[in-house]
This record gives structure tokens, sequence and C-alpha cells, in this order.
């Protein structure tokens, strides 16, 4: 199976975190591609950036259409994602879907995202996936997701305080993060909280395979 993850932002290093985040996840006979957005904006934050990300990421879909046997948009807000399932016949998953998919099997999750300006959208999705009983709270940690992409910056930490503050007030069983630029930290926050955390590039690569060899 070959599993194309298009990155909707212009940022090549957050496409590598992803790439090596799903093949991580990957199994044996999976193949693992990934393409940069290089039309898009520099980060996804908000409805604006989703927005202008779109016309973009619906090109990359339609010129690889042969390369793949299912698309992931990496992004959270699943940007673009109702366009991108008109184009292809091949399943298109968004990791937001994925993630909170996942979350839902756990009991009650919250979602920790970037920057306030991606609550609506995340919100909205929540709602459309028919998680809103499921999901206790979208949250943001008050952080750049270009910041995530920073060595020493203090973006990690500002996540672990807002998960922190998350399983004080929300009480979850699961902790979704809300932005692909964290693909690299799922495992770190669950050791040092002691609950599952998800990312959505591992969910996605779940939820496909498991369709994948189901024949849907």
């Amino acid at each position: 199976m070959r599993i194309l993850f298009i990155n909707p932002n212009a940022t090549a290093s957050m496409t590598d975190k992803i790439a090596a985040a799903a093949k991580l996840a990957a199994g044996a006979g999976t193949e693992i591609l990934a393409l940069t957005n290089h039309d898009g904006p520099a980060s996804i934050q908000g409805e604006a950036d989703g927005e202008a990300a779109v016309p973009g990421l619906l090109k990359l879909i339609a010129d690889n259409e042969a390369e793949a046997d299912a698309f992931v948009i990496a992004c959270f807000d699943d940007t673009g994602l109702a366009r991108a399932r008109t184009l292809t016949r091949k399943p298109v998953y968004g990791i937001g879907e994925a993630a909170m998919r996942e979350a839902a099997q756990l009991g009650r999750f919250s979602v920790v995202t970037t920057l306030a300006v991606s609550i609506p959208v995340i919100a909205a999705n929540v709602l459309a996936y028919g998680f809103a009983e499921t999901c206790a709270r979208v949250r943001a940690s008050d952080v750049a997701v270009l910041d995530l992409e920073e060595d020493g910056s203090a973006a990690r930490e500002k996540v672990a305080a807002e998960i922190a503050r998350a399983l004080h007030e929300d009480r979850p069983n699961a902790i979704v993060l809300g932005c692909a630029g964290m693909a690299d930290l799922a495992d770190t926050y669950a050791r040092r909280f002691g609950l599952p955390v998800l990312d959505g590039v591992v969910a996605a690569v779940r939820l496909a395979e498991r369709q994948y060899g189901a024949g849907d």
C-alpha cells in the first residue's frame, strides 16, 4: 500500500517530520510518500490560511492520482478535505478526523492545538464528525505553528503546560495533539502524563491501513 501525505503548508521541515512519524507507524507492507504544497502559506493558522492552501493542495492530489492508494491531508484542520474527496476515487483522510475517531474509542478527549485562531475550525469539525459529546474541549496552547520547528524554543513546554491544564480541568481519557507539527511529540507526552496522547499522522496511517486491508 502507498499512502501519500500532503502537507498543505509550504514548510518542508514539517513535511519531513510528518513523513518520519508516518514511516515509524506504517506496517511492513506500507510505503509512505510525502509532498509539500509550495503554493500554500508557511503555516496554517485559522480559516484564511486554510483557504489559501486549498488550490495547491488540490492540484497535488490531482497531479498524483496514480501515485498512491490513499491520500492524507496532513493538517489538523483537515484543510480542503471535502473538496479533495471529490477529485479522486482513492480514499482521502484528514489527520484531524483520524485522530478524533481513534480518541473517541478511548472515551472523552481534549484537543490541544496551537493558537486560539485555530479553535473555530477544529470545533466546527468536532461537530461535523459527530464528536460533540466525546470531545471535552478544544484548547489553544498559544504556540505559533512554526515555533514547533525551532529547536530550543519554548513551544514544547507551552504545549505540555496546556496538556496539564486539560488533565486538571477536563478530566479526559486521552489528549489529541491538534497540529501536524506536533507529530514527533505524542510518545514523549504520553510517557510524561501517563495517558494516551494521540497524533493525527499516526492515526491516519492506522486508519488507512485498516480500511485498505478490509477492502473499503
